[in-house]
């Protein structure tokens, strides 16, 4: 059951919900957001806990709190219920029955205030191959092509892999952003505040950001995606960890991934969140505070932040045939050796790009272990 499911729900109400479940030792806990299409009625956050792993289940809601509408996150009752009439009451449980096959999550359920309501929600498509069709499959197109793009417009992402794009939070197994927020932030800045120079204030919103940036960085798993101004240091991440040996001996449709993304164009049609925790979907990009954290400057890099597992398919269904954010530019693993010589050329080393001696030994290993 663990994972992201997003669909629609009916019944008394009726609208988008989004559901977030953690796998526990013995069992699955998670937060649900319905977000009404009635705008006269308030979306609500539900916190939920299995009795135990079965795939037929019943179960009553932890808490129900409702979220704020000027900010889009959960808020006491007594800041958000004036922004409603006066009949409109919260419900304060929910019972609910749930039955789980290989493809769907099936719910419905019954609240205290005699409200209900039913959904069948899609398995994520998460880790399945990419549906992204590459635009450009070679290094000479791919020069030539970036040598025309307006520059700042784009950011890149370079990946070993033609994955779909997912968050490190997301490819470790975790959807629980409250949780996240709750426990492992809280663990981190307590564990951290000892070995940094600066120790973060998580109230202030950059700081928070340059923390959250600064774990990502350091191998901790975030709900942020790393980016980069520069598609030839995105081209280095993506042939970064592949040795000439092994590109050598790939298969010859064996491909490396560098993701194209329209950032400017994206902030500009849509709302960009300061929150980790808003009820709906959404994809921010956020420059961080370089705190702590000697690698953005050379990298060039950029973040967006997401509650969404499935990256591809949520910026995919905002397109028209008329608009477009992602891109994929898919280059041949074989060509690893003459990239990475070319790279060099342009100072695009690990020793560039990671200051110190993690860095300096990468890029000299590079160097007097070539074949």
């Amino acid at each position: 059951m663990k994972g992201q499911w997003i669909g629609t729900y009916s019944g008394s109400n009726a609208g988008l919900i989004i559901i977030n479940i953690d796998e526990r030792a013995t069992y699955f806990e998670g937060v649900a957001y319905l977000n009404e299409s009635d705008k006269s009625l308030p979306s609500t956050a539900v916190s939920f806990k299995t009795g135990n792993k079965d795939n037929n289940f019943q179960l009553r809601t932890d808490w129900i709190s409702p979220i704020n509408p000027t900010t889009g996150v959960i808020d006491s009752p007594d800041k958000v219920m004036p922004f409603f009439g006066e009949g409109v009451v919260m419900p304060k449980y929910a019972n609910i029955t749930g039955v789980l096959t290989d493809d769907s999550l099936t719910l419905s359920w019954v609240t205290d205030i005699e409200t209900h309501g039913s959904c069948t929600l899609p398995r994520s498509k998460a880790i399945q191959p990419s549906e992204l069709k590459p635009t450009i499959s070679d290094w000479d197109s791919f020069r030539m092509a970036i040598s025309k793009m307006e520059g700042r417009r784009f950011l890149f992402r370079g990946q070993n892999q033609t994955s779909r794009l997912r968050t490190s939070f997301h490819r470790a197994g975790r959807f629980n952003l409250n949780r996240f927020v709750a426990e492992d932030i809280q663990m981190l800045h307590k564990h951290l505040s000892a070995r940094t120079k600066h120790v973060f204030n998580l109230d202030i919103p950059n700081e928070n950001g340059a923390f959250f940036n600064l774990v990502q960085h350091h191998g901790y798993p975030t709900p942020l995606l790393d980016w980069t101004y520069s598609p030839y240091v995105a081209a280095f991440f993506a042939y970064r960890g592949i040795s000439d040996e092994k590109a050598m001996q790939s298969m010859p449709d064996a491909k490396v991934r560098i993701f194209a993304f329209n950032q400017e164009l994206w902030k500009s049609d849509f709302n960009q969140l300061a929150q980790l925790l808003p009820a709906g979907p959404h994809l921010s990009v956020s420059e961080f505070l370089a705190l702590e954290n000697e690698r953005m400057i050379p990298q060039q890099a950029a973040s967006t932040i997401t509650n969404i597992d499935d990256i591809e398919s949520y910026i995919v269904s905002k397109e028209s045939p008329d608009k477009q954010y992602l891109f994929a530019i898919d280059l041949p693993i074989k060509d690893r050796k003459k990239v990475i010589q070319e790279l060099e050329y342009m100072g695009i080393t690990a020793g560039s790009l990671f200051p110190g001696l993690d860095g300096a030994c990468e890029e000299l290993r590079e160097r007097n272990f070539r074949n």
